[in-house]
């Protein structure tokens, strides 16, 4: 991974930045120089992390087109660019399969698929017209995070959550077909069981469902990882900061799991 300071200034938004993996890769990104640029819709959450990092915040929710253009030009109007997208922005929502409805199929896709095309089409469009990462050949660099349920399904429970990181990865490599010409990359990480507000409202849900106690989804879950201990943001932060350096500057169209051995091979 990178070491601290080896971000050398690079402009970086960050969707889905006010918690979880977001807030915490934008502590780490922060810490190894980069600029960031942080988005999300809890604006006073968001706001209070810009602060602490001295970054920009920005309050935006991804499903709206003007909101997405406005975050993205946020870095262009202080710094006359931007370098790397992570695309974090998501939710979940635990349901059995046959009780799945269209306006609750509908609110997953169009936040952890639509959105995240769009928020991809907008940087790209801006990228691609700059002049390279000072230091690399590079015009940009797009991060998204999908998940293992995106490789392998999920269970009956999160259908629509699955489905929409499979399309996740799906999107990363044609985009990273499209915009190699560019000199734009785009990559994926995939990460399993990790300890966030999400996976706290997924315990909550599924003992809803069939009477557990608190937390005891989320035992069962962890109790099968090979390397046997919980995942943690700072786990992901670390694979996003080294695709957003330099030394992965010649990786495109990858979608890398970081889960603890939850998930082998293809």
């Amino acid at each position: 991974m990178s070491e601290r300071g080896s971000l050398g200034n690079r402009i970086v938004l960050i969707t889905g930045a006010a918690g979880g993996i977001g807030a915490v890769s934008a502590r780490r990104l922060a810490a190894e120089g980069a600029r960031v640029v942080l988005a999300d819709i809890d604006g006073a959450a968001v706001e209070k992390l810009a602060g602490e990092l001295g970054g920009v915040a920005v309050q935006a929710d991804v499903t709206r087109a003007a909101d997405i253009a406005r975050m993205v030009e946020e870095p262009y109007a202080r710094w006359g660019r931007l370098d790397v997208l992570f695309n974090n922005a998501g939710v979940i929502r635990v349901q059995p399969l046959l009780d799945v409805t269209e306006a609750e199929w509908d609110r997953v896709m169009s936040v952890n698929l639509r959105a995240a095309f769009f928020v991809l089409q907008a940087a790209a469009r801006r990228m691609k017209g700059q002049p390279p990462i000072p230091g690399s050949e590079l015009r940009g660099k797009l991060i998204h995070t999908a998940s293992i349920a995106g490789y392998r399904g999920g269970n009956h429970l999160t259908t629509p959550y699955s489905a929409s990181k499979a399309g996740v990865i799906s999107l990363a490599r044609s985009a990273a077909q499209v915009l190699a010409a560019d000199r734009i990359t785009s990559n994926c990480v995939c990460p399993g069981a990790v300890d966030t507000a999400m996976w706290e409202q997924i315990d909550a849900e599924m003992a809803t469902l069939y009477g557990w106690a608190p937390r005891e989804a989320w035992k069962r879950r962890i109790a099968g990882i090979p390397l046997g201990r919980p995942e943690t943001p700072d786990d992901v932060a670390g694979l996003v900061a080294f695709l957003a350096g330099p030394d992965s500057d010649y990786m495109t169209g990858q979608a890398i799991k970081v889960d603890g051995g939850l998930v082998m091979g293809d």
